[in-house]
């Protein structure tokens, strides 16, 4: 068994305004520290409609192609454009996910990390925000629950900023166990502990500015671990957001490197024990490009010992 990097050169055409901390360069970054490592490449396809039909609605795809502009930018919200290669990028970062579940669940491989952009853990059911267009994570939990026939998922988000689309899209998914590490308070300001689900399935762990790695270790043996264990998904889907980094421009935790190798690792673990190793990563946040580079690799080398 090995791990898959499940990934496609369309993800680079989704450009952004100059300064815009969501920038061709973190992909780049990521692939270059990538390079090397034994992994199956794979080139992401690009989604159906039918599977993104399964967490947004007809008329919110239309109103994005129709809004991608021919030529230069098109400003959706405070901080999400489309350039004329979004669509594509996005598709295929969503393409990169059905992939991912598609090969994981047939035995191809023992778990794959998706480096695709735009990142997707904010966007709502018919809401573009964050600085993401589907929600990729909230897809793959979907088209593994009603594609592939499984009976439990488990997304596990610890990107620095609260997943609001994933929970969402998952808010009355019972068979969707939702966990979620988040800076509070921070942008989108969602993700108090009181967010729990339509039926308890959700778990947010807010984390105070300056949490350092020691503090988040205790908070996922307390609060994260014992909950994947209780729920036992058949699949562990990770939103990968490496923002939490002390050196991030865009928020206020103390992690380090050695701390996104801790948790996938404990992650790996959890997943050999209850699912047969089966994990999905998607690279989520991010934006400091030394830190997102050596923490992105930490956790991609983690899938690799964890496959091999």
């Amino acid at each position: 068994m090995t791990t898959a990097l499940i990934t496609h050169a369309a993800c680079l055409g989704h450009i952004t305004p100059e300064g815009h901390p969501e920038r061709v360069a973190r992909l780049e970054h990521v692939l270059h520290g990538l390079e090397g490592k034994e992994l199956k490449r794979v080139t992401a396809p690009l989604a159906a409609e039918d599977d993104l039909l399964r967490i947004h609605p007809k008329s919110y795809l239309d109103d994005l192609r129709d809004a991608q502009p021919d030529a230069g930018l098109i400003q959706l919200d405070a901080d999400t454009f489309l350039s004329p290669g979004s669509i594509e990028a996005a598709y295929r970062g969503a393409g990169a996910m059905l992939r991912a579940v598609d090969m994981v669940l047939a035995g191809e491989v023992q778990n794959a990390f998706a480096a695709i952009r735009p990142p997707g853990h904010h966007a709502e059911t018919d809401t573009s925000m964050g600085f993401c267009l589907f929600g990729n994570a909230a897809l793959a939990a979907k088209y593994a629950l009603d594609h592939h026939g499984l009976s439990r998922v488990a997304v596990v988000d610890f990107d620095v900023h609260h997943g609001n689309g994933t929970q969402d899209i998952l808010w009355a998914e019972k068979r969707a166990l939702f966990i979620s590490s988040q800076q509070l308070p921070l942008w989108p300001e969602t993700g108090r502990a009181d967010e729990d689900g339509a039926y308890g399935q959700i778990v947010n762990i807010p984390l105070k500015p300056e949490t350092d790695g020691a503090a988040m270790r205790a908070a996922y043996q307390d609060k994260a671990f014992p909950r994947l264990r209780e729920f036992a998904p058949e699949l562990i889907i990770i939103s990968a957001g490496f923002d939490a980094h002390r050196d991030d421009p865009l928020a206020q935790l103390n992690w380090t490197t050695p701390d996104y190798a801790w948790l996938t690792q404990k992650l790996c673990t959890i997943a050999d024990e209850i699912c047969d190793g089966r994990i999905v990563s998607t690279l989520e946040g991010g934006y400091d490009l030394n830190a997102l580079t050596a923490a992105t690799s930490a956790h991609v080398d983690e899938l690799i010992k964890a496959g091999s």
